[in-house]
C-alpha cells in the first residue's frame, strides 16, 4: 500500500507541475533555458579553473579568466531570474530616436550655418545668379548744346 501512495503522490506532483507558472515559463521560454545553461557553463569553467590551481584564494584574486567566468555566470543568472519572474528587458529605442530627432530639429532651426549646410546637401548648392537682360536698353536723349526754351526767356 505504501508503494501505491508514493506513486499517487508522484502523479499528483507531475500533474501540479503543469500549473506552476515558473515551471511553465521554464518549459516554454528558450531564452530562459539558454541563460540558465550559459550561467551553469560559466560557473563550471570558473570552478574547474579554481580547482585546477593549488591555492584557490590566490587564483580567485589574480586570475582574470575566473573573474570573467564569474561575472558571466552572475549576469546570466540575473537575466534568467528576471525572465523567470516575467521581467523582460525593455528597449527604449523609440524614446532615444524621438529625443535625437527633436535635438536635430532644434539644431537646424537655431543654427543658420547648419540649416544652409543641410539645405545644400538636400537640394544641391545654391548657385550665385547674376541677371543680364536680353533686351536692349532704350536710348537716352542726346544732350544738345542749344539752350532750352525756358532758359532764353529771361
Amino acid at each position: 500500500m505504501a508503494k501505491s501512495s508514493k506513486a499517487q503522490r508522484a502523479r499528483d506532483a507531475v500533474g501540479s507541475a503543469g500549473d506552476n507558472p515558473y515551471l511553465r515559463r521554464l518549459m516554454e521560454d528558450e531564452e530562459l533555458r539558454d541563460s540558465v545553461r550559459n550561467a551553469l557553463d560559466a560557473a563550471k569553467h570558473a570552478y574547474a579553473r579554481l580547482s585546477r590551481n593549488g591555492n584557490v584564494i590566490d587564483t580567485a584574486i589574480d586570475d582574470k579568466k575566473v573573474h570573467k567566468d564569474l561575472k558571466n555566470a552572475a549576469e546570466n543568472l540575473r537575466e534568467a531570474s528576471n525572465r523567470l519572474r516575467g521581467k523582460q528587458k525593455k528597449r527604449h529605442w523609440g524614446r532615444i530616436i524621438l529625443v535625437g530627432l527633436a535635438g536635430a530639429a532644434l539644431a537646424i532651426v537655431l543654427s543658420e550655418g547648419l540649416r544652409k549646410a543641410v539645405l545644400d546637401k538636400l537640394f544641391g548648392a545654391e548657385e550665385e545668379f547674376e541677371y543680364t537682360s536680353t533686351t536692349t536698353p532704350a536710348p537716352t536723349p542726346a544732350a544738345t548744346d542749344a539752350p532750352t526754351p525756358a532758359a532764353t526767356d529771361t
